[in-house]
């Protein structure tokens, strides 16, 4: 009840710190097990810190097995041998910046809900490492049923497929609908991962123009007469990298189109469960053509590895299955069981909540700390698209910014059609924490704002 940490400045965020002196005090035995630590408000009162740094700190090593919990009595010290799952330094740096990640979960009642759907995976573990059906079982064509609904969709079962991912399944439907050589239509700055499926397959890929609404319906209707295309790909919500979500009018402007011509689409709906009143899916006004394709990895976590897909048939989801089966064997169990398991329990819509959330409060952060520049952005994406100010280039800021915490990807990247302009993707998720990002953000408007370079 006494025990006060001794926490070493060693730049982590204080509760982590908070977190690694309660391991390393068991580990010296300055804490036995089955002790019980200071109420949470007092020990932030020893401390003179805020009372949710404590709180994230219990319920951290909560989640490393140091500790348990129980209502009413307080948080008692764990033995050695029942105390486990401590975080792996390595897996916990491990980060990739030039992807576009949404902020990860740091309130503690929802990192404890997200631990406790590991012991439904824990206890059909053996199971989950069987060779099982390749696009989900029906329990968990259910649960990607009932999330689907939330974007107004309601497929028959026999249509849904839990794929490994929004990159996979993509490979796996242009597989399907073209052969090399053929034409792809796409916005003319694109998801990157498009380009390199593409050039995987051998298609060629034309980039549509673009305004603040999307696509423009009648470069559509032309490209289409002229390119003899086998498909359109769209990502129409918060698209990545600009964050242009298309209005309902543009959109069925567009489901119009494909109608008409009779040409399949492809809907990255990467985004789409984020904003709390995104337009209505592509795929509600021309089921029969577009495949819906409802990524977890922006709305969820990344590290799933999952996507709900839609496609426009029951003979069209076979021949994915197929695909699927030759390119990736199957979606994880082990994914698709915790999935299912925090749909279930709520969970999901939890992290949902809170990438939403934090987003918007990293936004409120990037508005303020840019303010000036010239940047295309929305209140629930987690990155902007900003214009560089004349006489700077890309790869000077690319430069400039080499090393510090924080994804920047040059246009070149996104580029379908014409020279890349002068514009970069700034990422305000992953682990970086809202000061952090504060911080990295100055550094890039100072780099921004002078041409002195001090390398």
């Amino acid at each position: 009840m006494n025990w006060v940490p001794e926490l070493p400045n060693s730049g982590k965020p204080l509760y982590l710190e908070i977190a690694d002196a309660i391991a390393a005090d068991m580990r010296a035995g300055r804490l036995k097990p089955g002790e019980r630590l200071p109420p949470q408000r007092r020990l932030a009162k020893r401390l003179s810190i805020d009372f949710t740094t404590v709180s994230r700190a219990y319920a951290e090593a909560r989640m490393r097995g140091l500790v348990d919990s129980h209502v009413g009595r307080g948080t008692f010290v764990e033995s050695a041998e029942t105390a486990g799952g401590r975080p792996d330094a390595v897996r916990g740096e491990a980060e990739d910046l030039t992807m576009n990640m949404p902020p990860e979960p740091t309130d503690p009642a929802l990192l404890a809900k997200m631990q406790a759907g590991l012991a439904y995976v824990g206890a059909n573990l053996v199971p989950l490492l069987r060779y099982q059906s390749t696009t989900g079982s029906e329990k968990d064509k259910v649960a990607a049923s009932s999330w689907l609904s939330m974007r107004g969709m309601v497929p028959k079962l026999e249509r849904i497929a839990v794929t490994p991912g929004a990159h996979p399944t993509i490979t796996a439907i242009l597989s399907i609908i073209a052969k090399p050589g053929d034409t792809i239509l796409c916005e003319e700055i694109t998801y990157p991962g498009l380009r390199a499926i593409a050039r995987l397959l051998n298609l060629e890929l034309v980039g549509l123009p673009m305004d603040r609404q999307g696509i423009l319906p009648d470069a559509l209707e032309a490209a289409i007469r002229v390119q003899a295309p086998r498909a359109l790909y769209l990502n129409p919500t918060l698209q990545n990298p600009t964050t242009v979500t298309m209005p309902t009018e543009r959109r069925l402007a567009v489901a119009e189109i494909l109608t008409r011509h009779g040409l399949p689409a492809i809907e990255d709906d990467a985004y789409g469960f984020i904003p709390q009143k995104a337009p209505a899916p592509l795929a509600v006004s021309a089921p029969e053509l577009i495949w819906h394709i409802g990524g977890l990895a922006k709305c969820i976590g990344s590290g799933l590895r999952l996507a709900y897909t839609v496609a426009p048939s029951g003979k069209d989801a076979l021949q994915l299955t197929q695909a699927l089966k030759a390119i990736s064997g199957m979606a994880s169990p082990i994914s698709m069981a915790l999935a299912t398991q925090w749909i279930e329990d709520g969970t999901a819509d939890g992290i949902r909540r809170f990438i939403r959330a934090e987003s918007e409060a990293r936004q409120e952060i990037a508005a303020q700390v840019l303010d000036g520049f010239d940047f295309d952005t929305n209140q629930y994406a987690f990155n902007i698209w900003l214009r560089l100010p004349t006489g700077f280039s890309r790869a000077d800021l690319m430069g400039r910014m080499a090393g510090r915490h924080v994804g920047i990807m040059p246009s070149d990247a996104f580029t379908v059609t014409g020279p890349p302009g002068e514009a970069v993707r700034v990422c305000l998720g992953g682990q970086i924490t809202r000061d952090r990002l504060r911080a990295e953000l100055m550094v890039m408007a100072s780099a921004l704002q002078s041409h002195a370079w001090g390398g």
